[in-house]
């Protein structure tokens, strides 16, 4: 691959903005310059600096006028849940019956599975999602076609099979916690470290497995700790009450995990909204990370998740659009909706948190910022171009944004899939808006 020198502004955080304080946790350069080798970052900075450093056969691509950031990061979203997003009038549990568990029963045809992974990642990389952290199905198929799509796009992507084997409909359950050990040990054999992808076990929540599943799946977490564990946590009031007469003895809901190994620097917890301040602290303590999910939490009615006791205590926090009980794919929108969540508890969520959030934060929630998250040299080329000029309003806003902070608000409040010009991953264009 030859080098290509990307023009534009450019901008990225170096830290969490809660810890260390604007402007000393990002860099921004209105007019930058950004190099690309082979799929990774060697370059960045001012146009007049870098410029000097490029070698002769350099291809120059110039996108003055747009905002060049790293490609977005969503935390918990789930591949089959692709057609039921928009589904009317129930809250958590009764939305998983009634829509939810029928949806996913169709995984088990492979075309199915495969026309929807195709569907689903140019999706993400039309909202400038380069890096995603999915749900699959109980079905082994549904993981292996999504995969297969993502190795085909180049695109780093973290899935795994649903484990599910009570209190969930025949055609969604798992035939045995055996089996479904069985096939996570395929599945990881198969795909974790091909390509950018990696495997995460993915309990649906702790209702759904039995005793034996989550012991299997703690068993494998131990043996494998270069996979992540994804499940989900404290989203609803009916859940965790589900979960205190299943578990009489825990002490709590994040208990119930930690009892089968599943709290560790390896696990990411969806939602957390109800959490108390002993489990952000236990959280915190062991290393592990909660996706954010506003949409989804508004959606569903399922309450407001309090941002600032997780920095409180030092939780790692990613964005997450859950699709399908969120409502949109776009991180974009789901900053908006953040935003929100956090006046409502009190907290004014600023722009460059948000931006982390979408950005380095959820790397660091996945264990990938060695990786990915920030356009620091050594970096994968995962990037966004962002049109300013996307929409008439949006334009016309921006015009009176005197800062960069600013800059990135408006685009956090006005911004969606039409931003999004170019996605690049690997430093490959794989979405250019028509």
């Amino acid at each position: 691959m030859s080098v290509k020198a990307y023009l534009g502004s450019i901008f990225y955080l170096t830290d969490d903005p809660a810890v260390i304080k604007a402007p000393d946790c990002y860099c921004y350069w209105p007019d930058g310059m950004l190099v690309c080798e082979d799929g990774m970052i060697t370059a960045v900075g001012p146009r007049d600096e870098v410029e000097k450093t490029l070698p002769e056969a350099a291809e120059i691509i110039d996108h003055s006028g747009s905002l060049i950031i790293p490609g977005f990061i969503d935390t918990h979203i789930h591949f089959p849940q692709l057609d039921m997003i928009a589904s009317f009038g129930e809250q958590l549990l009764d939305w998983l019956e009634r829509y939810t568990f029928p949806e996913e029963a169709k995984f088990k045809d492979p075309a199915h599975a495969k026309e929807c992974a195709d569907f689903f990642l140019d999706e993400l990389l039309r909202n400038g999602t380069t890096t995603a952290l999915v749900y699959g199905t109980v079905h082994k198929q549904s993981v292996d076609a999504l995969f297969e799509e993502a190795l085909a796009r180049n695109m780093r992507l973290i899935t795994g099979k649903a484990l599910m084997d009570r209190n969930v409909p025949e055609a969604v359950r798992d035939t045995t916690a055996e089996s479904s050990d069985r096939d996570n040990r395929e599945l990881i054999e198969r795909w974790h470290g091909k390509g950018r992808l990696g495997y995460a076990i993915t309990p649906r929540f702790a209702p759904a497995c039995s005793d034996e599943q989550l012991t299997l799946a703690g068993k494998l977490l131990r043996e494998h700790p270069e996979v992540l564990m994804h499940t989900h946590l404290s989203e609803n009031v009916s859940e965790i009450d589900w979960v205190k007469d299943l578990y009489p003895t825990a002490k709590d809901y994040l208990d119930v995990y930690d009892r089968f190994g599943l709290l560790t620097n390896q696990s990411v917890f969806a939602h957390c909204v109800h959490l108390e301040g002993q489990e952000f602290q236990r959280m915190a303590e062991r290393g592990a990370a909660i996706s954010y999910c506003p949409t989804s939490n508004l959606f569903l009615g399922s309450g407001l998740f309090n941002m600032k006791e997780a920095e409180k205590y030092g939780v790692d926090v990613g964005l997450g659009t859950d699709v399908g009980a969120g409502t949109s794919f776009s991180l974009l929108q789901t900053m908006n909706e953040a935003y929100k969540v956090c006046h409502l508890r009190g907290h004014k969520l600023d722009a460059f948190k948000s931006f982390y959030l979408a950005t380095l934060g959820g790397a660091k929630a996945l264990n990938l910022t060695d990786k990915v998250g920030s356009l620091e040299v050594g970096k994968e080329a995962d990037f966004l171009v962002l049109d300013m000029h996307a929409t008439p309003l949006l334009s016309r806003r921006l015009k009176h944004a005197n800062t960069v902070e600013e800059t990135l608000f408006v685009l956090s409040m006005l911004g969606d899939d039409r931003t999004i010009s170019h996605t690049y991953v690997a430093g490959v264009c794989q979405h250019r808006k028509s």
